[in-house]
């Protein structure tokens, strides 16, 4: 099957992962990629919603990975590449990651990861990995100063520049699997938008790194080194 044989465009759906979910339990091959105009029922981590509108690149993609897949590792992998991708398109801009899943422009948040897992018979089944990415699309009111779009710093961009480029990305994961590897992990220490700073929850403390395992290690007031598997995470206030 040709590149584009395995990406389905739609123009409106309520979610790309519901949709990849489908085509996954319909036998389809890894690789398969949804990619939407917009989202009326878009998701985020922790049950959140994610708002979707025209303007901003909605794609899930669908792995079927070989061994189990640690979420942790799949999530920081996925934020790993989806930021090399976007910067390759677009010169000029830089993305940061804030652990678990969210790619920042600046401290702005510009986009986010969403790995889900579908088991059969007791083994994985399918992952399917959701990517949002606010490009030119208006940010919600309530997300003035949290939120930015990859077009405040690239004049010009359009969702299209970045549809295979991330794509192709997302799906070349598959091939992926075990703990986080040396270049990924100096990569993601040059990335990382939390390392050394204080943080409120999930437990006061400084953070120190991520690990192999895609944990997050914080380095609590009294001085132990705790590793933490859930966000979300805070920053502590100033002062």
């Amino acid at each position: 099957m040709t590149w584009e044989g395995l990406l389905h465009r739609v123009d409106s759906v309520p979610s790309t992962m519901d949709l990849v979910h489908q085509l996954a339990h319909g036998g389809a091959p890894s690789g398969t990629t949804v990619i939407a105009a917009e989202q009326t029922g878009g998701r985020g981590s922790r049950g959140h919603t994610w708002a979707s509108p025209r303007g901003g690149l909605w794609l899930s993609g669908l792995l079927r990975p070989a061994e189990f897949v640690v979420p942790e590792v799949l999530s920081v992998r996925a934020a790993l590449v989806t930021a090399a991708a976007i910067e390759q398109a677009v010169p000029g801009v830089r993305l940061r990651i804030k652990w678990p899943n969210d790619l920042l422009l600046g401290d702005r948040k510009v986009g986010g990861i969403l790995c889900e897992a579908r088991w059969q018979s007791g083994a994985l089944g399918w992952v399917c990995v959701g990517v949002g990415i606010n490009v030119t699309n208006p940010m919600p009111a309530e997300l003035d100063g949290l939120a930015a779009a990859i077009g405040s710093q690239a004049p010009g961009v359009t969702v299209e520049r970045l549809v295979e480029p991330v794509a192709r990305a997302i799906a070349g994961l598959n091939r992926c699997v075990g703990p986080l590897t040396a270049p990924e992990l100096a990569d993601l220490e040059q990335r990382d938008a939390l390392r050394r700073r204080r943080v409120a929850e999930p437990i006061p403390g400084t953070v120190e790194s991520i690990r192999p395992d895609g944990a997050l290690i914080i380095r609590s007031l009294d001085g132990t080194l705790m590793p933490i598997r859930s966000g979300p995470v805070r920053l502590a206030d100033p002062g």
